[in-house]
Parts: C-alpha cells; sequence; structure tokens
C-alpha cells in the first residue's frame, strides 16, 4: 500500500490503530462474560488459580506465583513473559482487576508482577488490552506528523515518499568472525544517511550481523537506541551486545527481563549507585518524621510541630527524588547503548537523541510501533524476514485493509534491493531441509553452511537413527484414508485426531532411536491441535506449539501436523504461506510433515511443496503404515 503524502498515511494509521484497541477490549469483555464451555480454549485466560508464593520484587513490585491446585500442569496459555494481564477475583469478575505484567513461567505456575495485591483466593488472568502502548504509539505519529527538517527527510523515507540515500562505504575491521554476505550487510547499513534493511532468512545470523552494526557505531563513537517488539528479542539483542560493550543498559519493566540479564536493567544500577544509599538514608530520614508527627501531642504548640514535621519530610522526599533522578540520567548518559522494546518509557527517555536506532524483528511491528523509536535518531537500520510470521492483528477489517503488513515488508515490496541486503549463508538446517523454502521464499540464494549442510541424525551422541530408517524430510499424505478434521468440541479451533496418532508414533520412533525429548518440537497450525497433542503425549521436555511459539527457535527434530482434511479444499489461514515457512525451517536434522494432499494441493503453495517431497523422494502414505488403525 502506498500513500500520496505523509497527512494520509497518519489518518489511515490512527483509523487502524482505533480498530485494533476496540477488537482487543471487545475481545476481553467477551472472555470475562461469556458463560459456560472452557474459559481456558483460547489460551488469553487461566482460571482457578491460587497464591502458591510471593516476594517484593525489584522496585518494591509484588511478585506473584500463582499456581493450580494440587501442582496441576497449566494449560497451554499465550500469557508469556512480559504479556501485560489483569487479575480478576474469579467469584466477582464484575470487580475492577489489579494490572500487571507476566514475569516468569513454568509448567505449573506462572508469575506475575503487580503494583497492588490482589484480595481474593480464587484468581484468573486475563490477557489484557495493552492501551498504555497504544496511547504512546498515537503520541510518536502525532509528533511525526509534524516534525521538519532531517526527522522529516527519515520520516519520509520510512514512507518510501523518498529514495534511501547512502555514504560511499567504507573499509570495516570487523570484530565477530562474519561470512560475506552479513560484512557486505553491515557495511551497507553503516553507509545508510536515513534508513537501510537487513533481510535475515531463517538460520542466517540476522542478530548477530545486528550486533556487529551496533558494536562497529559505538566503535565511531555512536549513542545506539536496540529495539525489537517482544522483551524475548529485546534481550535476545542485550545477550549479543554485552559482552562486545559494557555499557549496554536495558531499559523497561523489569519483571520482563531474563534474570541472568536483570544486572544490565536501570532499576538495578541505580540501585548498585553509591548516590543511591545516600537516597535511602534521606528516605528512612523522612520516614522516621512521618511516624514523629503521626504520635499525638498534648503541648499547645503540638498541631505547628507537627505541621512543621510534615513539612521537612515533605522537603526531603523531594530531595530524594531530584538525587534520584539525577542518578538515573547519569547512567542513561553514560551508556552507548540502550536497549528496550517499541514500547519506549518517554518520561524516562525525555527528548534524549541517538546516532543510530535498530529494530530487530521489524517485520513483527504493526506501522505505529514504529514512531517512538525512529523518531529518536535520523537513520535507523529494521532488520528481520517479511517471509516469516507478520505482526499480529486482531481487527480483521484493519488486517482486511493491510494492517498485517509490517514497515519492513512495505519498503521492501516498494523499493526493492535499494533499501536492503539479504543475508544468504544459513547454518542451521541441513541442505536438504533449507532447499525448498529457498528457491520459494529467497529466491534460490540461500546456501548451507558447511558446518549445517551435512547435519544427520546419526551424529549425535547416543542416536542410533541410519538414514534409511530416519531420512532428513519425509511428507506423509493422508489423501483418501478419511482422516478428517473437526471442530473442537465447544470450541471454534480444528484438530485432527488421526493425524495426532500418527505425531504420537513419530515422537516415539525419533525417542527409541535415542533422540532426546528436548531435541524434538512438534508444530501445529491450531491450537486445538496442539491441546489434543500436549494429552496425549505429556512427556517432560517435548515442546509441542503453534507456529508463532516457534518463531526464531530451533529443534533438532521437527514433527508439522497440518491438520486440515476436508472435501472442498478449505484450508483457512494455512494459506498464509509465511507460516508454513516458520514450521518448515525450525529443523536441524530432520523434519516429518503430514497432511492431505487432496485438500492441501490446490493451493499453488501446496502442490510446489509437495512436488518437492516426491522429487526429493521422500513421499510416503499412510496407507503403507502396517496398520491403518494404529
Amino acid at each position: 500500500m502506498a500513500w500520496a503524502t505523509p497527512d494520509s498515511y497518519f489518518e489511515q494509521m490512527d483509523r487502524w490503530l482505533e480498530m485494533e484497541g476496540e477488537a482487543e477490549r471487545q475481545r476481553m469483555a467477551e472472555r470475562r462474560t461469556r458463560r459456560g464451555g472452557n474459559p481456558e480454549r483460547t489460551g488469553e485466560t487461566i482460571v482457578n488459580l491460587r497464591l502458591v508464593d510471593h516476594r517484593t520484587g525489584l522496585a518494591g513490585r509484588y511478585l506473584l506465583s500463582l499456581g493450580k491446585p494440587a501442582g496441576e500442569r497449566l494449560p497451554m496459555n499465550r500469557l508469556k513473559v512480559g504479556s501485560p494481564i489483569v487479575i480478576s477475583d474469579e467469584d466477582r469478575l464484575d470487580a475492577a482487576g489489579v494490572p500487571g505484567v507476566v514475569s516468569k513461567r513454568t509448567p505449573t505456575d506462572i508469575q506475575v508482577a503487580v503494583e497492588q495485591w490482589p484480595d481474593a483466593k480464587r484468581l484468573r488472568l486475563d490477557l489484557s488490552p495493552d492501551e498504555k502502548t497504544r496511547l504512546r504509539q498515537a503520541a510518536a505519529m502525532a509528533r511525526a506528523r509534524s516534525v521538519n527538517g532531517s526527522q522529516a527527510r527519515l520520516r519520509d523515507a520510512l514512507l518510501g515518499l523518498h529514495e534511501p540515500r547512502f555514504h560511499e562505504e567504507r573499509p570495516v575491521e570487523f570484530v565477530s568472525r562474519l561470512n560475506e554476505s552479513q560484512q557486505e550487510a553491515v557495511r551497507f547499513a553503516l553507509s545508510a544517511r536515513d534508513v537501510a534493511i537487513v533481510h535475515g532468512p531463517p538460520g542466517t545470523g540476522k542478530t548477530t550481523t545486528l550486533t556487529e552494526l551496533i558494536v562497529q557505531a559505538v566503535e565511531d563513537g555512536a549513542k545506539v537506541l536496540a529495539c525489537a517488539p517482544s522483551n524475548t528479542a529485546v534481550d535476545n539483542l542485550l545477550e549479543r551486545i554485552a559482552p562486545h560493550s559494557p555499557s549496554v543498559l536495558r531499559v523497561g519493566h523489569p519483571a520482563r527481563v531474563l534474570e541472568q540479564l536483570r544486572s544490565h536493567t536501570l532499576d538495578e544500577l541505580v540501585e548498585a549507585d553509591e548516590g543511591t544509599a545516600i537516597v535511602q538514608e534521606i528516605l528512612r530520614e523522612a520516614e522516621q518524621l512521618m511516624r514523629g508527627a503521626s504520635k499525638p501531642s498534648r503541648s499547645h504548640r503540638g498541631h505547628a510541630y507537627r505541621s512543621d514535621l510534615y513539612a521537612e519530610a515533605k522537603r526531603l522526599r523531594q530531595q530524594a527524588r531530584l538525587m534520584e533522578r539525577h542518578i538515573i540520567q547519569q547512567i542513561l548518559d553514560s551508556a552507548d547503548v540502550i536497549c528496550t522494546t517499541l514500547t519506549i518509557d518517554e518520561e524516562l527517555l525525555g527528548d534524549r537523541r541517538f546516532d543510530l536506532v535498530v529494530i530487530d524483528e521489524a517485520c513483527q511491528s504493526t506501522e505505529p510501533a514504529l514512531w517512538q523509536a525512529a523518531l529518536r535518531a535520523d537513520r535507523v537500520v529494521l532488520g528481520g524476514d517479511h517471509c516469516q510470521l507478520p505482526p499480529t492483528v486482531l481487527s480483521k477489517e484493519a488486517q482486511r485493509e493491510g494492517f498485517g503488513v509490517s514497515p519492513m515488508e512495505r519498503l521492501v515490496n516498494r523499493l526493492g534491493g535499494d533499501v536492503f541486503r539479504r543475508l544468504t549463508v544459513q547454518y542451521r538446517m541441513n541442505g536438504a531441509l533449507m532447499r525448498f523454502s529457498s528457491d520459494y521464499f529467497y529466491d534460490g540464494q540461500l546456501t548451507a553452511d558447511v558446518s549445517a549442510a551435512g547435519r544427520r541424525l546419526a551424529d549425535m551422541p547416543g542416536v542410533d537413527a541410519p538414514d534409511d530408517q530416519h531420512p532428513i524430510i519425509e511428507f506423509w499424505d493422508t489423501a483418501g484414508a478419511s482422516w478428517d478434521e473437526e471442530l473442537e468440541p465447544d470450541g471454534e479451533s480444528k484438530r485432527n485426531p488421526r493425524e495426532a496418532d500418527w505425531v504420537k508414533l513419530q515422537v516415539e520412533q525419533f525417542l527409541a532411536a535415542g533422540v532426546h525429548p528436548d531435541q524434538i518440537a512438534v508444530i501445529a497450525p491450531y491450537a486445538a491441535q496442539v491441546r489434543l497433542l500436549r494429552n496425549r503425549l505429556p512427556i517432560d521436555g517435548l515442546e509441542i506449539d503453534t507456529v508463532d511459539g516457534f518463531q526464531g527457535r530451533e529443534k533438532e527434530v521437527v514433527i508439522i501436523t497440518l491438520v486440515r482434511s476436508n472435501r472442498t479444499g478449505e484450508i483457512g489461514f494455512l494459506a498464509d504461506e509465511r507460516r508454513t515457512n516458520v514450521a518448515l525451517t525450525r529443523a536441524k536434522r530432520a523434519l516429518r510433515v503430514i497432511g492431505d494432499s487432496a485438500t492441501l494441493g490446490g493451493n499453488p503453495f501446496y502442490a510446489l511443496l509437495l512436488e518437492y517431497f516426491q522429487q526429493e523422494g521422500e513421499y510416503r502414505t499412510v496407507w503403507e503404515l502396517d496398520s491403518i488403525d494404529f
């Protein structure tokens, strides 16, 4: 989609942002008022929770660990670390809940960080609409609409209204071992005068390349703002940057940061600062004055004395706050790299500017999410892969109109190779696992590094997996076997029980060959199939999840169940081939896919996928199984 002017762009974005907010609010209201059925089915709600443990966390927040009675496993859910939530009294859903964020997860409990203690025995967690984020995005777009000078030039380049500009590329002494395409991407991005894109297909080391870019910029004296849409992606960046740039700072809610990285958070750095001890002493003195003022006095000057004490306590608190702000600003000023999600705390960063903004996983960001970060520099580098998962959009109308197209995808489609460099060497997959995606999505440009090209199960310690019994890739066809899809009882998601039986058999065969459960992933496009498989395969370490849960991750073995099998050839959101690309590119050594060719084959993408398996000689049919009733 193209816009003729910045005004037309921002008017459209404001409209889509409001549509998305209304869709989120309506979705939560429906969940909380729905009667009957299973409220946990959507993955956005967990009910019947009890307080298992609690402690005081960073910045005085309560960290509450919630679990089911008797240590029961939590249901499949979308409440990830950093997700905004509301805790409610399950017996009084009409009452206002307590807002918070998810800070940790285990199979049996979920920890949330809250500012206020929830007064209830039976608790319910709901994924919450993120209204604060939406307000920040709307405010940033309003500012972007009226900027001038160099900021207006960057804005118009990001909108595709101007061609991107570049300096002449210069020699670079790289601090990491990079392949030729990674080096070229770094040189290209460093030469950008306004905007550049690093396109990183699966396993090609995109985050490694962006880390090198950031380190090189810092060595040139630049201050860098490093962002990503999710806390996990920000932490991945932070983990890579920290060994090369000690002056790296992570800002944001500390409960959203991985525990091993919290030494880089603003909260902990403030706490470790020498001046903080003085601040705490001043606050203790103010507290003592407040206690003294609250004691009854019979003196005729009692009232005046108490007023003096309160006034002095107030003065001391103000002094402490000023000192704390000074400490915070000193820490921010001393950082060469500040890492944060795209939801930037404007009050914290104020009008602070940077020489470069780097946004990782930019294809998972909607347009409004871009502007808070983009307005803080004159140069922006986006990294991601528009051939994998797009942004999540709840409003079906906004999705149809184009809200699901990320800024990076729009720029690549509009400006082509003038704005991006593609990474072409992948380090994850055996060559046979890589080839189809490379040919279909990446113009056949991907090559497998020598470290990955010949990977086989048999090379793993303790695994007995000869190639004739455990080939690298296989597609199993269910056509004609009546392995039909069905709707989950009392739900809207689809599942396929016979395909689930087959998945169970495959998992058992890999385990018998010596593959460890935590080296296997089972991926299904539908949450109902995930729930069914988790019930049938309660194996510690084995991961079973939707495509979204495996974005950016990898496993030695991946088993994919495509679920759809019907007489009309209806494939639903499997038609978004980018989702299937994610699933196909998670495996390092072995991939198994099961589906109905009669249902899938009418789609050009799946017709080519089936043809690829046939050409590789790894096309099977479930009729080959010893017993169709296994």
